[in-house]
C-alpha cells in the first residue's frame, strides 16, 4: 500500500514510468499540463486533453469518466519540462450543478508501471470548485518527486489555466471542455514521424542549457546536493531558480505538516465526542480505551508527519550549505567572503537580495529573499513601530535608514560602474549618520537635498527625467535622447517622508511610483505611515505600490502558493563590520578609474 498524502505533502518518486489512476462519482475531465521551472505554461501545445491527449512522456484520456488512467513516462518529457501539473475538471451539463462541492471527494492514486502502489491521495475539502490540481510531478535535483496540491478553483478551467501562466486561457479552456464532452467525436492521435514515434516540435538549434548533476549520496540516502543544479543559461540564473524551488519546497513541506496536524486535531476531536455520546462506551473502561486509542491514532498520525518534514527540512538544509557559500554578491550575505574582494561587475545581475525568510517550524533555515531587477516597484522600509518591537522611535528610524544605505550599497556593487546611481531627500537632515557612509565615499550624485526647496528641486528634475525617457520609448527614438544624457538607472532614497513635502511634492512623488520603474527610477521611502495620517486614504495607493520591508524580523510577507506568513529579516552587515564602507570605497575608486 502507497503513501496517503494530505494536501501540500511530497513524495519521492522511486519509478519514472507511472500510471496515475483518478477515480471520481462523476465524470469529469483530466488533462495535464506540462510546466517549466515556475509551473507555468505558457503554451497550449503544452496542454495534454482530450482533444490532443498524447504529448511526449503524458497521454491521457479522450473524454470525461469517472474512471480515468493518466500514463506518465518522466524520461521521456522535453528538457524544458520541470513540473507535470495533473488536473481536473467537471464538465457542463444541463440540470446539475458543475462543481465539485456535490460529489464525493475524487481519488488519486499514484502507481508504478507494474501496479504497485506509490502514493494516494484524496480531494477532500472543495465546494463552489469546478475545477482542481490534484497533483504535481516536479523534478527536484534531478529526481522526481509527486505533491498532493488539491488547489480549487470556483472559476473553472479558465481560473486554473489562467493561473499556470497560460495565455488566452478561457478559449484553450472552452476547447478542452467541447473535445472531452463524452458526444465528442475524437481526433485521431498525433502524427508519428519517420521513426514511428510522436513529432518533434522543438526549435532545431534550440538546446537546453547544460545543469550539474546532483552527486549520489550513499545507498538509500538522497543525493548531495550541488549548487545550481536547477535550470538556467547561466550560474547566476540556475542558483536564482534552485533560492525559489527551496522557497517552494519548504513551503509545501510546511504546509504538509500543518495540514496533517489540523486534520489529526480534528479528527481526535469527533472521536472523543463520539465516545462521549455513545451510551455503550459508558459501561465499565470503554470509554477510557477509546480515547486512549483515539489519542493514540492521533499521536501516530502527528509523529509521521513530523519525521516527514525534519527528513525534507535536513535535505533543505544540506543544501542551504552548499548554495549559500556559491551565491554572487548581488544574492550573498554581507558576511560571505565574496564581498572581502569584491569587483565591479560587468553586466547588472538579474535579481537582488533584500533579506532572509523563515517559518516558526524552521526558524533556523533562512531562505535568501531574491527580487527581479530591474525594479518593478518601489520599496518601502517601514519605521514604525512592529509587534515585538519595543525601541523608540529615533532608534526605529535609525535601523530603517540603515536598512536603505546597505541596500543602496549592495545596488551600486552589483551594477556595471555608470549604470546605477544614488541620490538622496533627506528634509531635516535626521539622517546624517547612516547616510554618512553614502556621503563619505562620495557614491552619491550630490549631497542630501535637505528642506521643502530641496524635496521639490530633486522630484521636479526627476520627473523631467521620467517624462524625457517616456516620450523618446514611446515615440520609437530611445536613441535620440539629448547628448550626454546620462543613462543610469536611479535610486531616491526618501527619509521621514512625509516631511518637506507639500500637495505638488506628493503629486511628483505618485508619479514616480507609478512611472518611474519604466524609466529607470526607483523610490526607497523610509517613513512611518503613522505620520501621514493627516493624508488620509489620499496616500493609500502609494502605499499599495510600494513594498513593504522592515529593519527587524516580522511575518508580514506571504508565499505565493500557499498563503503562510513568512518572517522577513532585512540583509544587513554582522555589527561593527566595516564591509558596506569597504564595497562603497571599491565603487567609488572604481567610477574614477573609469573617468
Amino acid at each position: 500500500m502507497g503513501t496517503e498524502l494530505v494536501r501540500g505533502q511530497n513524495h519521492p518518486l522511486p519509478r519514472t514510468r507511472l500510471e496515475i489512476l483518478i477515480s471520481a462519482e462523476v465524470p469529469v475531465l483530466a488533462a495535464a499540463a506540462l510546466g517549466d521551472e515556475r509551473g507555468l505554461v505558457r503554451d497550449a501545445h503544452r496542454i495534454a486533453h482530450a482533444g490532443a491527449p498524447v504529448l511526449p512522456g503524458i497521454e491521457v484520456p479522450r473524454a470525461a469518466a469517472a474512471e480515468h488512467r493518466v500514463f506518465a513516462d518522466l524520461n521521456a518529457l522535453p528538457g524544458t519540462v520541470h513540473r507535470v501539473t495533473v488536473l481536473l475538471a467537471m464538465p457542463e451539463r444541463a440540470g446539475t450543478e458543475s462543481r465539485f462541492g456535490a460529489t464525493a471527494a475524487p481519488r488519486a492514486t499514484v502507481t508504478g508501471a507494474d501496479g504497485t502502489e506509490i502514493a494516494r491521495f484524496t480531494l477532500t475539502g472543495l465546494d463552489a470548485e469546478a475545477a482542481v490540481v490534484a497533483l504535481e510531478l516536479y523534478r527536484r535535483q534531478d529526481d522526481w518527486k509527486v505533491r498532493a496540491v488539491g488547489q480549487g478553483y470556483a472559476g473553472g478551467l479558465a481560473a486554473l489555466l489562467a493561473d499556470l501562466g497560460l495565455p488566452r486561457a478561457r478559449e484553450v479552456a472552452e476547447a478542452m471542455g467541447e473535445a472531452g464532452h463524452p458526444a465528442a467525436p475524437q481526433p485521431p492521435p498525433p502524427e508519428a514521424g519517420p521513426t514511428g514515434g510522436p513529432v518533434d516540435q522543438s526549435h532545431p538549434r534550440r538546446h537546453e542549457p547544460p545543469a550539474p548533476a546532483a552527486t549520489t549520496g550513499p545507498a538509500g540516502e538522497p543525493p548531495r546536493p550541488v549548487a545550481g543544479d536547477a535550470a538556467g543559461w547561466s550560474m547566476e540564473e540556475r542558483l536564482y531558480n534552485q533560492v525559489w524551488g527551496m522557497f517552494e519546497d519548504l513551503t509545501r513541506a510546511t504546509a504538509a505538516l500543518r495540514s496533517a496536524a489540523d486534520f489529526a486535531a480534528a479528527r481526535l476531536d469527533r472521536e472523543l465526542d463520539a465516545a462521549l455520546t455513545d451510551p455503550r462506551a459508558r459501561i465499565g473502561g470503554a470509554a477510557d480505551a477509546a480515547r486512549e486509542a483515539a489519542r493514540a491514532r492521533h499521536d501516530e498520525l502527528v509523529g509521521r508527519a513530523q519525521a516527514a518534514y525534519e527528513r525534507d527540512l535536513a535535505q533543505l538544509t544540506a543544501e542551504s550549505e552548499v548554495v549559500e557559500p556559491a551565491l554572487p554578491s548581488a544574492y550573498a550575505r554581507w558576511d560571505y567572503p565574496v564581498w572581502h574582494d569584491h569587483r565591479m561587475p560587468a553586466d547588472p545581475p538579474q535579481a537582488v537580495r533584500l533579506g532572509d525568510l523563515h517559518l516558526p517550524e524552521s526558524a533556523p533555515l533562512r531562505i535568501p529573499m531574491l527580487v527581479r531587477l530591474p525594479l518593478e516597484r518601489g520599496l518601502w522600509v517601514d519605521s514604525g513601530a512592529t509587534p515585538g518591537d519595543f525601541g523608540d522611535s529615533v532608534e526605529r528610524r535609525r535601523r530603517a535608514l540603515e536598512v536603505a544605505v546597505a541596500l543602496a550599497a549592495r545596488l551600486l556593487a552589483v551594477h556595471p560602474v555608470g549604470e546605477f546611481a544614488v541620490q538622496v531627500v533627506d528634509p531635516a537632515g535626521a539622517g546624517a549618520g547612516p547616510l554618512g557612509t553614502l556621503t563619505r565615499t562620495g557614491t552619491l550624485t550630490g549631497p542630501p537635498a535637505h528642506g521643502a526647496a530641496g524635496v521639490a528641486q530633486t522630484l521636479e528634475s526627476l520627473t523631467r527625467r521620467v517624462d524625457l525617457v517616456r516620450m523618446a520609448i514611446s515615440g520609437g527614438a530611445a536613441e535620440a535622447l539629448p547628448d550626454g544624457f546620462d543613462s543610469a538607472r536611479r535610486l531616491l532614497i526618501v527619509n521621514d517622508f512625509p516631511q518637506g513635502f507639500d500637495d505638488r511634492a506628493l503629486t511628483r512623488l505618485r508619479f514616480l511610483a507609478d512611472e518611474g520603474p519604466a524609466a529607470g527610477v526607483h523610490l526607497l521611502l523610509v517613513a512611518d505611515r503613522a505620520d501621514a495620517g493627516a493624508y488620509g486614504p489620499l496616500l493609500d495607493p502609494l502605499w499599495r505600490s510600494l513594498m513593504r520591508l522592515t529593519p527587524s524580523p516580522d511575518d508580514h510577507f506571504a508565499d505565493p502558493w500557499v498563503g503562510h506568513a513568512w518572517t522577513f529579516e532585512p540583509a544587513l552587515p554582522p555589527h561593527g563590520s566595516a564591509v558596506v564602507q569597504q564595497v562603497l570605497s571599491a565603487v567609488s575608486a572604481a567610477r574614477i578609474k573609469g573617468k
